[in-house]
C-alpha cells in the first residue's frame, strides 16, 4: 500500500533527465583534485617551439643563386650543393649556428622543440602537391619514401621544404660523406672478413652494389639532469680457505657500506632513433642494433633542412613524437648518470650495487635530424618471417657493422675441431710434467 506522503521515485525511463548525459564543461575539471602525476601532466606547459622553417623554400622550388635553375644536387663528399645547369657552389647553413642550439644547456628548464619535432598529426597523408610555377602543371611528390620529384612538362625540380604535419620534413640534415663506391667496398671487406663461415645462399645471393644511401629519422637532444644513485658497496678485508681436498671451500669477510651519489650534468646532442620500425630491437627477427654500432655522427656539422640534399637517395619518416620517445631518453640519461658516479666507487673492490636511483630532467630541447647510413640488407628465410640481416655504413665517417647469416654445422664443426686439438694440448703437457 502506497503512502501519500512517500515521494514519487524519480524517472528512470527513456528520456529522463538521468539519461541525459552532462553538458561539456558543465563540470569543469579541477586539476588539484587529481591524483600528483596526472595533476602535473594537465598542468604543465606546452613545449616552447623554435621556428626552423625555411620561409624561402615553402613553394617547393630551389633555385640556384647565380642562374636560378632548379637541378640542385648536393656535391659528392662535401657539404655543399651545386647546380647542375652553371656549376655554381653553395654551403648549407650549419643550423646550431641558424638557432642557437647547442647553446645554455645548463640554464634548459622546460621541454623546447624545434618545429620539425612537434607532434606528427593524426590523419596526416604522405601526399604533397605543389603547383608549377613554370606551367600551371600539379605536381605531386609521395613523401612515404622520396622527398623532390619532376614536373613532367617543364622539368622544374620540387622538394618538400614546407614543414607538413606527417613527420617526413626534419629540421636538419647532415649530408652524406662517404660516397658509394666507398661503402661499397667497406661492406665487401666486411663480408669477405667473414665469408668462411657464412650461410652458402647469402654468398650466392651477395650484391654489395645494390647498397641503399638511406636518410635515417633521429631525434637530437640536449638535456639539463641530474640524478640521486643509491646502494651498496663492499670492502674485502679478509680471504680464507677452510677445510682440504675437495672440500676445501674459500671465504671472505667484508665491510659494507651504504652509498649515495648525486650527479648533476648535461648532454649535448643525445640521438634517438625516431621511427618506431628501427626502435624495434627483436634480434629474432632483425639486426636493426647494428645501425646503432656505428655511432656516433658528428651532428654538429647538421645544416638547415633543404630536400635538394636528398635528391638520389631515399629516407624514411618520422612516426614518433617527443612525448613517446621521452621514457628512452630518461632510460639513457641514467645510464649516462651511472657512468658520471662510477670513478668515485673505485675503492669498493667487492662491487657496487645500486638499488634505487631517480632521475630529475629539469629541461630538454628536442630537434628533429636526418643521418646518413648505407645500408646493405639481406633477408634469411625462416619460420615466422625469416631473419632480416643488415650491414650498415656510418655515412659521414665510414663505420662499419653488420651482421652476415652463418652455416650453423659449420660453427659446430669449429668449435668441436678446436675443442678436441686444445684437450690435445691440455693432455700432452700433463703428460710432460
Amino acid at each position: 500500500m502506497s503512502n501519500a506522503n512517500t515521494p514519487a521515485p524519480p524517472p528512470t525511463g527513456p528520456g529522463s533527465p538521468r539519461e541525459v548525459p552532462p553538458a561539456p564543461g558543465s563540470f569543469p575539471l579541477d586539476p588539484a583534485t587529481l591524483p600528483e602525476p596526472i595533476r602535473d601532466e594537465i598542468t604543465a606547459p606546452d613545449p616552447a617551439v623554435i621556428d626552423t622553417a625555411a620561409a624561402e623554400l615553402k613553394d617547393g622550388i630551389n633555385r640556384c643563386p647565380n642562374c636560378g635553375a632548379t637541378e640542385i644536387r648536393q656535391k659528392p663528399g662535401s657539404d655543399l650543393l651545386i647546380c647542375l645547369y652553371c656549376r655554381s657552389e653553395w654551403s648549407g647553413t650549419r643550423v646550431e649556428e641558424a638557432f642557437g642550439l647547442g647553446k645554455d644547456i645548463d640554464q634548459l628548464d622546460s621541454t623546447v622543440v624545434a618545429s620539425g619535432a612537434q607532434d606528427i598529426a593524426a590523419g596526416s597523408s604522405d601526399l604533397c602537391s605543389f603547383k608549377c610555377e613554370g606551367c600551371g602543371a600539379e605536381v605531386t611528390v609521395n613523401t612515404a619514401n622520396a622527398m623532390t620529384a619532376r614536373c613532367h612538362w617543364c622539368r622544374h625540380v620540387f622538394g618538400v621544404n614546407e614543414q607538413i604535419d606527417n613527420g617526413a620534413v626534419p629540421d636538419a640534415v647532415l649530408p652524406f660523406h662517404i660516397k658509394k663506391d666507398d661503402a661499397v667496398a667497406r661492406i665487401r671487406q666486411f663480408v669477405d672478413k667473414r665469408r668462411l663461415f657464412a650461410l652458402k645462399q647469402f654468398k650466392e645471393q651477395f650484391t654489395p652494389e645494390n647498397v641503399l644511401g638511406v636518410y635515417l629519422p633521429y631525434m637530437v637532444i640536449d638535456a639539463n639532469a641530474s640524478a640521486d644513485i643509491a646502494g651498496c658497496g663492499e670492502i674485502e678485508t679478509r680471504r680464507y680457505t677452510e677445510g682440504s681436498g675437495d672440500n676445501r671451500k674459500t671465504y671472505y669477510d667484508a665491510d659494507v657500506y651504504a652509498l649515495r651519489r648525486h650527479v648533476d650534468f648535461t648532454v649535448d646532442d643525445l640521438t634517438i632513433e625516431s621511427a618506431a620500425a628501427r626502435g624495434n630491437l627483436d634480434t629474432r627477427r632483425n639486426t636493426n642494433n647494428i645501425i646503432n654500432t656505428i655511432l656516433p655522427f658528428d651532428t654538429k656539422n647538421a645544416v638547415k633542412w633543404n630536400a635538394s640534399w636528398l635528391a638520389g637517395h631515399s629516407s624514411e619518416k618520422r612516426d614518433l613524437n617527443v612525448e613517446q620517445l621521452q621514457p628512452e631518453l630518461e632510460d639513457q640519461l641514467l645510464s649516462i648518470a651511472r657512468a658520471q658516479v662510477e670513478s668515485s666507487v673505485g675503492r669498493y673492490g667487492r662491487g657496487v650495487r645500486w638499488e634505487q636511483e631517480r632521475l630529475d630532467l629539469h629541461g630538454s630541447r628536442w630537434v628533429s635530424m636526418y643521418l646518413p647510413v648505407w645500408l646493405y640488407s639481406y633477408h634469411q628465410p625462416g619460420s615466422g618471417g625469416g631473419m632480416l640481416h643488415y650491414i650498415a655504413v656510418n655515412g659521414r665517417t665510414g663505420e662499419t657493422m653488420g651482421s652476415v647469416p652463418v652455416q650453423q654445422w659449420k660453427l659446430l664443426l669449429a668449435a668441436l675441431t678446436v675443442g678436441t686439438f686444445l684437450e690435445g694440448i691440455a693432455l700432452w703437457i700433463v703428460g710432460s710434467q
